[in-house]
């Protein structure tokens, strides 16, 4: 009898381990982690949420160019993220010497700030012909700084002007090129637009191509030109913006 009893009670506890694995079991297959299944929900979401980004340039700052400041001049505006770049040209002579550019940057800061009361350089940052990158309006170079730099949409697109012109027949120097890439590249941010894409962007001014309240689905690398009626960046440099789109994209590892 107490041999049938130690029996009936070995039986039950071993009834029960296997209860406990089973359940055990059941519980861990939806994590995914010890059944080999799938990932869990946030590891797929961030498995989705790809961050394609470059590495920051090199940007030589206002204070080295001597940048002047409006003393009226209102603080900078912020748009919440950079997506779209857009290219100009500065309609300043070409063949210079890299190392008078600061002194073309100060006479551009007086024509913008005191000659159209823009009270700061209307671009986010502009490059010169050996590759040199400058911060051009105040508010932070990694910020997403409202630009003045073609009207309707400033917001939410960074201004990079090419110092030079770059029209019909003039040849665009390659180490402008990429370094206009590599800006555009880290400006767009982790989860940014794929440089070789469109983005739709909602026009601020009725001057521009698009009246004001209109949805434009633009460039991401885009001229002046394709939001605002004028000749700029030039047509030798509108030409190249597939290219530094491309350059871009796989500066970002796209």
């Amino acid at each position: 009898m107490q041999l049938m009893r130690r029996r009936r009670y070995r039986s039950a506890a071993a009834l029960a381990v296997l209860v406990l694995l089973a359940g055990t079991t059941l519980w861990l297959r939806p994590t995914g982690g010890l059944s080999g299944g799938a990932s869990s929900p946030p590891e797929r979401a961030r498995a989705r949420q790809a961050v394609h980004q470059g590495a920051r340039p090199v940007i030589v700052p206002r204070r080295a160019w001597h940048a002047e400041s409006v003393d009226t001049a209102p603080g900078a505006r912020y748009a919440p993220s950079v997506r779209a770049a857009v290219i100009h040209h500065t309609s300043t002579p070409n063949g210079y010497d890299c190392a008078t550019v600061p002194r073309t940057l100060r006479d551009l800061y007086a024509g913008h700030a005191y000659g159209r009361h823009w009270d700061d350089i209307g671009y986010n940052f502009l490059v010169d012909a050996c590759g040199t990158i400058y911060e051009g309006r105040a508010g932070g170079v990694d910020r997403p700084v409202v630009g003045a730099h073609t009207k309707g949409f400033n917001e939410g697109t960074v201004g990079i002007a090419a110092i030079g012109t770059y029209t019909r027949g003039e040849a665009v120097p390659e180490p402008m090129l990429d370094a206009i890439a590599r800006l555009v590249a880290w400006k767009l941010g982790p989860r940014g637009p794929d440089p070789r894409t469109e983005v739709a962007l909602v026009s601020t001014h009725d001057e521009a191509r698009y009246p004001k309240g209109t949805k434009a689905v633009l460039p991401v690398v885009g001229g002046h030109t394709d939001g605002y009626p004028t000749r700029c960046p030039g047509a030798a440099l509108y030409a190249k913006l597939p290219d530094i789109a491309a350059r871009a994209a796989r500066l970002q590892h796209r």
